[in-house]
């Protein structure tokens, strides 16, 4: 036995029965959050977050200490090297948020149980894609600098020490 509510959208949308409805399905359940506004200024860089901690300061003081508390607290402004001040300045806030608001970090549900559990595992593969492969790139760092300070250290040992004269050769 059929829904009604199921048997007058089917007569609706195959008889056109309310005329031609125009849905732009590809905006539908789409929000703009504070942390998607926070990626996007995280893609330009750190002197983007330096540009708008300014201007929130011009604009109204209490601003642009909100937006560097925020920078401290998340972790932004922390130098380190090749960037992995924003890799752990975003994993930060994701685990806050899922604190937060119970779990719901990732966004909103489809409404769709077996898309949202896709969903979630899916982005928990590539979570852990990513982890490797930063590491990867964190042990081949490691070993070029290592290959670089083993040279180096050669070349010193090659080298007489200062202020021994140089031998002559014959």
């Amino acid at each position: 036995m059929r829904h009604a509510a199921a048997e007058f959208a089917e007569s609706v949308l195959t008889a056109g029965g309310l005329g031609s409805i125009y849905v732009n399905v590809k905006n539908i359940n789409m929000r703009t959050s504070p942390m998607d506004i926070a990626a996007k200024i995280d893609d330009l860089g750190k002197p983007a977050w330096i540009a708008l901690m300014i201007l929130g300061f011009l604009a109204f003081w209490p601003i642009g200490l909100g937006i560097l508390a925020y920078l401290v607290w998340s972790g932004r402004m922390r130098s380190c090297r090749y960037g992995r001040w924003h890799h752990e300045g975003r994993e930060r806030t994701r685990e806050a948020m899922g604190r937060w608001w119970g779990g719901a970090g990732r966004g909103y549900s489809s409404g769709n149980k077996a898309f949202d559990e896709y969903r979630e595992e899916t982005l928990r593969r590539l979570e852990e894609e990513e982890r490797e492969f930063r590491d990867f790139l964190d042990r081949l760092r490691q070993a070029k600098d290592k290959a670089e300070f083993d040279q180096f250290m050669s070349e010193r040992g090659r080298r007489p020490p200062p202020g021994a004269e140089p031998q002559p050769q014959a």
